[in-house]
C-alpha cells in the first residue's frame, strides 16, 4: 500500500487538543473530504479519525477523536501526516502523481536516452522536469503536452519531443 503526504503539524490550536498543519498538498481543501489521517510518531504510521478540520491563513486546523488535550497533542509537534493511496483523488487523464515520475527513463521520439527524471521544480505555470545523464549537463523540459509525449508509469518511461532550444 502506497501512502501520500498531505501536511506536516507545526503546533496546536486552543487547549482542545487540535493540530495546526501545514499542508503538503496541492489543495489544501481536500482535508474536508478525510475521515482517516495516518501520522508518523516515533518511525509509526498512528491512524487516527478525523473530527473536525478547519482553515486559518495558510494552515489547516485539524481535529482528531483520538486526542482532546494539548498536552498530548504536543507530542506530536513536527510529525507528518499521511493518507493512504485509496484516499488520494482520482488522477484525470494526463495526471501523474509526482512521485511516479522520479528515476523515470525519459527518451526521444526516435529511441534516443536522454537520462533519468531526477527532479521536479514548480514554477507556478508548469512544473520543469530535470533530466540527468552521467557526463552531461542536466537538461530541463517544461512538462507541457507539446514536449511530453507520453508517461508510462508501469514501464517507468517518458517519451518526449526536444522542443527549439531545449537540445542538449
Amino acid at each position: 500500500m502506497g501512502y501520500f503526504q498531505i501536511g506536516k503539524i507545526t503546533s496546536t490550536h486552543g487547549i482542545g487538543g487540535t493540530f495546526r498543519v501545514f499542508p503538503t498538498t496541492e489543495d489544501a481543501s481536500r482535508f474536508r473530504l478525510l475521515k482517516t489521517v495516518l501520522i508518523l510518531h516515533k518511525g509509526e504510521k498512528v491512524p487516527f479519525t478525523v473530527e473536525k478540520v478547519g482553515f486559518q491563513k495558510n494552515m489547516v486546523l485539524l481535529k482528531v477523536k483520538e486526542i482532546n488535550d494539548i498536552n498530548v497533542a504536543e507530542g506530536y509537534r513536527n510529525d507528518t501526516i499521511y493518507i493512504t493511496d485509496e484516499q488520494a483523488l482520482p488522477l484525470e487523464e494526463d495526471e501523474y502523481y509526482t512521485r511516479d515520475l522520479y528515476d523515470m527513463e525519459v527518451v526521444t521520439e526516435d529511441g534516443t536516452v536522454l537520462g533519468r527524471l531526477d527532479d521536479i521544480i514548480a514554477t507556478g505555470a508548469n512544473d520543469v522536469y530535470v533530466v540527468k545523464k552521467e557526463g552531461e549537463k542536466d537538461l530541463l523540459l517544461p512538462a507541457i503536452k507539446d514536449c511530453i509525449l507520453s508517461v508510462d508509469v508501469p514501464q517507468k518511461k517518458m517519451t518526449v519531443r526536444l522542443l527549439e532550444g531545449l537540445g542538449q
